[in-house]
């Protein structure tokens, strides 16, 4: 059995490992947000099904790549798409840790489903109908975070 944390996760940190029923309740609430209009989508297979059906807006491909990577955020939730395996990161992912998988802050203001598919299907950028606030508090969060970091760095505890 190969090391998930070891092998696909690195070099970031793994500040937390669900357990399988947290990673099935974070799917749950991801289909809460993003699979709303779900039906007839198969996303018992695939939730990003939601996206490639057109039932939820999403940038796609090269565009979804770069919208991605212009989010800042303190942690981020990496999920697999079997909804068993979930962890909570410091540092945006890059590389592929699962075939299929989700990336997104704790609020779920954003999402990024990368898929199997890639090159024909995928990968998604969707962001949440209350993007702008829970974005703001993100940013809001960063910005603490780096206030803080600044602060250590001159002696502050």
């Amino acid at each position: 059995l190969i090391d998930i944390r070891r092998t696909a996760i690195s070099p970031m940190s793994i500040l937390r490992e669900f357990k399988q029923d947290e990673a099935a309740g974070l799917s749950r609430s991801w289909l809460e947000v993003f699979g709303v209009d779900q039906e007839g989508m198969n996303t018992k297979d695939f939730m990003w099904h939601v996206f490639s059906g057109g039932r939820y807006p999403a940038l796609e491909g090269e565009n979804a790549r770069a919208a991605y990577l212009s989010q800042v955020c303190c942690e981020f939730i990496v999920l697999s798409n079997d909804r068993n395996i979930a962890y909570l990161v410091d540092t945006r992912p890059e590389d592929r840790p699962f075939s299929d998988f989700y990336v997104f802050p704790p609020n779920l203001a954003w999402t990024m489903a990368f898929t199997h598919e890639e090159g024909w299907l995928g990968p998604y950028y969707a962001q949440h109908p209350n993007y702008a606030e829970l974005n703001t508090s993100n940013l809001t969060r960063v910005k603490k975070q780096q206030e803080k970091a600044y602060a250590k760095s001159r002696g502050w505890r």
